[in-house]
Formats: C-alpha cells, sequence, structure tokens
C-alpha cells in the first residue's frame, strides 16, 4: 500500500477524528476512536503525574478566596491570546499559499513538507498581523508578546492547532508545528502573570510544559512520519517579551521520554482503564 505524502497526513490532522466522552469516566473527559479505543488527555495525564509539590503548591493556591476568579481570568486571557496568534498564523499561512503558488516558488525538503520562501512567509505574517482583529485589554499584552516572537522568528508555518493521537492512549491539539530559527518545531503558547523561567529553578517550573511538547512530537510522528527538531514553549507575559524555552533535537528526544515515564505512571499508578 502506497503511503500518502507527509504533507496530506499532516493536513489531515487539522480535523479532530475522536469522538469525546464526558460520562464513562469520572475522573474527566476521555476519547475514542471509531474502533472503541480509549485516549486520555495530554494536560490530564500530566496533571495526574505531576510532582508532589507542584500538587500541593496548587492545592495551597486553589484555597485562596480570589483563586477561582483568578483562574477564570486566566483561561479568558489565555483563550484570547492563543485565539490571536491562531489568526495570525492562520492568514499567514494563507497569504503565503497564494503568493507561493502565484510565484510557482514551492520547493520540497527532506522532511517530506513543501516550503515556499522564508521571505513570502514573513511578509504573509506582517500582512496578517495589520489586518488582526484587537485583543481585549486584559489579554492585549499576551497577544502582543505571542504576535512579536511569531514576527520575529517564525519563518515557514506547516500546521495551526492540529490534532494528535497515540497508540499509547494520549491524545492532545498541539499549537503549532513551525519553522523556527530555521528549524521545524513543535510549538506551544502559554500565557503567565508572573515568570515561569529561571536560572535558579532550572526547568522544574516547566516541567509539564516540556513534557507537552513531547508527548505532541510522539503523536505527529505516529500519524504522519514527521520528526520535528525542536520544540518551542512560548510563555507570554502581561507585557514585554515572551519568555522562551527551547528544546533542540535531544532535549525533545527526552521530553519524549520523560512522557512516556509519566504515560506509564499514570496507567499503573492511577489503574486508569485503556
Amino acid at each position: 500500500m502506497i503511503q500518502p505524502p507527509k504533507q496530506d497526513l499532516l493536513a489531515g490532522l487539522r480535523k479532530w477524528t475522536l469522538e469525546r466522552d464526558d460520562e464513562s469516566d469520572p475522573g474527566g473527559r476521555i476519547y475514542r476512536d471509531n474502533e472503541g479505543n480509549v485516549y486520555h488527555s495530554v494536560t490530564r495525564i500530566l496533571s495526574a503525574t505531576a510532582p508532589d509539590h507542584q500538587k500541593q503548591a496548587l492545592a495551597k493556591w486553589l484555597e485562596r478566596p480570589t483563586a477561582i476568579q483568578e483562574r477564570d481570568q486566566a483561561a479568558t486571557r489565555g483563550t484570547h491570546a492563543h485565539a490571536h496568534a491562531e489568526y495570525v498564523l492562520k492568514t499567514g499561512a494563507k497569504l503565503a499559499r497564494q503568493t507561493a503558488n502565484k510565484k510557482g516558488v514551492w520547493r520540497t525538503g527532506s522532511d517530506g513538507l513543501e516550503r515556499c520562501p522564508a521571505s513570502i512567509t514573513r511578509w504573509a505574517i506582517q500582512k496578517a498581523i495589520q489586518g488582526a482583529p484587537k485583543v481585549s485589554w486584559n489579554a492585549s499584552g499576551y497577544a502582543r508578546g505571542l504576535r512579536s516572537f511569531i514576527e520575529e522568528r517564525v519563518s515557514g508555518i506547516f500546521a495551526v492547532e492540529f490534532a494528535i493521537h497515540h497508540p499509547g492512549g494520549f491524545a492532545g491539539t498541539c499549537d503549532a508545528l513551525l519553522e523556527i530559527d530555521g528549524a521545524l518545531c513543535v510549538t506551544d503558547w502559554k500565557t503567565s502573570e508572573r515568570s515561569k523561567i529561571n536560572a535558579a529553578y532550572g526547568d522544574s517550573r516547566i516541567e509539564n510544559y516540556l513534557c507537552q511538547t513531547g508527548a505532541y512530537s510522539l503523536g505527529l510522528r505516529y500519524l504522519t512520519g514527521i520528526q520535528a527538531e525542536a520544540g518551542a514553549v512560548v510563555i507570554a507575559r502581561r507585557s514585554g517579551a515572551p519568555e522562551v524555552r527551547m528544546l533542540n533535537k535531544w532535549e525533545l528526544r527526552g521530553a519524549e521520554q520523560e512522557f512516556l515515564d509519566r504515560l506509564a505512571r499514570y496507567y499503573e499508578e492511577l489503574e486508569i482503564p485503556s
């Protein structure tokens, strides 16, 4: 059987193909494919297997009288900032595609993905930014941080908001597959009012974020055969430039293995049926 081109397989991930099930599992929603196989969300797995100190810190924070309100506000600003980045990337990809088609300048890379010149992508991103809808004031700073990162460092747009699942029993949605600083990156947008990246703490504050990129990389490779060269966790702040943690190819492989270890612990220790 002839395998479809990787570009077509990647395009197929734009649509979520699993059925959401909120009733079967009291621990939270799960997903099923058309054969009845069960998948748990990447974020649920990481939350359940987080280090004890993170769980204790979260529990203590939730005891605060304003915690629920702050959580909801954070979720709203995150949704708006993500939507802004999604608009810029999808519009930029469309403009770049139209221009590259007219000029006939597509080329296929060694990874099987089609590329147009980076100069066209950067021009298209700038045009998309100029026409982007305004963002609500409480999320504007965060959106601006993501927008600036995209404008300054993205030179290729291959997928935006693509869905993955894996026979290991997990599923999720990755924010983007982009060319950043010349490398094919699994990319995840985050927002945070407080700094997450600090040399004194290493990666301890963003361990879940790094594992998340590993999960998306695993799902991407399983479904398409595409191996990302790097990972990018971009954490937008209320003001100023976002905090960025880039993972090279070896760090990304390490994040993949770390997620697989936590996945095994999730199913084993919590006795959740797969």
